[in-house]
């Protein structure tokens, strides 16, 4: 079930998720305070006295922090372990802004050891309340509820996901054979009679997302009835995006070409470039801070196995955005000689990689140059492999 909040549709156990996590997180620093104290806790921090302005800060934060990393959203997909590492980034934000604030407003702040056991808490409580609240409540209150319109071959492929990570996200609630297609004997077995009033179908059946995967669009499209179901907040997605969503990978046998040309990974304001330049710039250098030592060493044990005059570095022509080409850096990990006359794919125990290549290449630290490449603007941390 689910209830309109800000023009948005919000599930009722989420809401709920959320009241009981924010009454806890409240309450987080007096019972910090009651470890800390071992019980005996002064009258500052008790409830009917003066931590409300604290604990609502770092309450507030915590929500906050939690609905960022998508510990609210019906389209989280994490496990445990992954519920615990982003509770854990959440709850860490929430320090840090908390402690700012209280930076500025030093008449109700809390000390240091006390807001970092008021953290510890608040990890606890959050984690403990999502795995109780999983359990009791529903196992499924996380997973969308999928309508597949169509059930023929494209629509078929949905029932192809084997791994437990692609399906986490949702549940399929039924499929609706369109026109044209030739049902399979996999969708047939969860098929539903096609509904006479869709919008009214998907309701009643708590519906949150519709995937169209008919085999031929050219026949009966029902865009009224998409269309109302739109509008009442009830996401539309083509087959190629929610596969490319839930899987991470595209398929290619159910893929039009006009997905392509009208998808979402190909719009990018001055905006995102500007942000993304600007974190290539900044991990670059940390990183390359951090690794200094390391690419030192590197970079002596090659001169000493080799020589002295050797190149350390590898350069290799690749192709970037806008075909313009570069030179990707690596640690040289082959002899100097090894692509004379042409270039030679490497292979298993190649003859070619020195004592010290052999290391480096399965360590990773070969590729470490390459930050050099980011830090210019040749490559981009996430982006197509050049």
């Amino acid at each position: 079930m689910s209830i309109r909040l800000f023009r948005m549709y919000v599930k009722v156990p989420v809401v709920l998720l959320a009241l009981i996590e924010g009454s806890l997180l409240f309450f987080a620093p007096y019972f910090a305070a009651a470890l800390r104290f071992n019980g005996d806790v002064p009258n500052w921090a008790t409830p009917s006295e003066g931590l409300h302005f604290t604990a609502g800060i770092f309450a507030l934060a915590s929500l906050v922090s939690l609905f960022a990393v998508g510990l609210y959203s019906t389209r989280q997909r994490s496990n445990a372990a992954g519920i615990l590492v982003r509770v854990i980034a959440a709850i860490s934000t929430a320090v840090m802004f908390s402690a700012l604030v209280y930076f500025f407003l030093p008449d109700v702040a809390m000390g240091r050891g006390l807001l970092g056991l008021t953290a510890l808490v608040a990890v606890g409580e959050c984690f403990i309340v999502r795995i109780l609240f999983d359990r009791i409540v529903d196992e499924n209150i996380f997973k969308r509820r999928v309508l597949v319109y169509g059930a023929g071959r494209r629509a078929a492929s949905l029932l192809e996901l084997r791994r437990r990570s692609d399906t986490r996200g949702f549940r399929l609630v039924a499929f609706i054979a369109a026109e044209g297609d030739a049902v399979t004997p996999a969708a047939a077995e969860r098929l539903t009679p096609r509904p006479d009033d869709l919008f009214r179908w998907c309701v009643d059946n708590q519906v949150d997302e519709i995937v169209v995967a008919m085999d031929d669009r050219r026949r009966s499209f029902p865009m009224h009835e998409f269309l109302e179901c739109r509008l009442a907040g009830i996401d539309i997605l083509e087959l190629p995006s929610f596969l490319e969503r839930e899987t991470g990978k595209v398929r290619l046998d159910v893929l039009n070409p006009s997905w392509i040309i009208f998808g979402e990974g190909f719009r990018a304001s001055p905006f995102q470039r500007a942000l993304e330049r600007g974190f290539d710039v900044l991990a670059s250098l940390g990183l390359l801070v951090l690794a200094l030592p390391l690419m030192l060493l590197a970079v002596i044990a090659i001169r000493l196995e080799d020589g002295w005059n050797a190149p350390v570095l590898y350069r290799q022509r690749r192709v970037g955005r806008y075909s313009e080409p570069f030179d990707v850096l690596k640690f040289r990990s082959m002899s100097v000689d090894a692509e004379k006359g042409e270039a030679v794919w490497a292979v298993k125990n190649d003859p070619r990689v020195t004592t010290v290549g052999g290391i480096i290449r399965k360590t990773r630290i070969d590729e470490l140059p390459q930050l050099i490449n980011v830090l210019r603007g040749d490559m981009s941390f996430v982006g197509p492999r050049p």
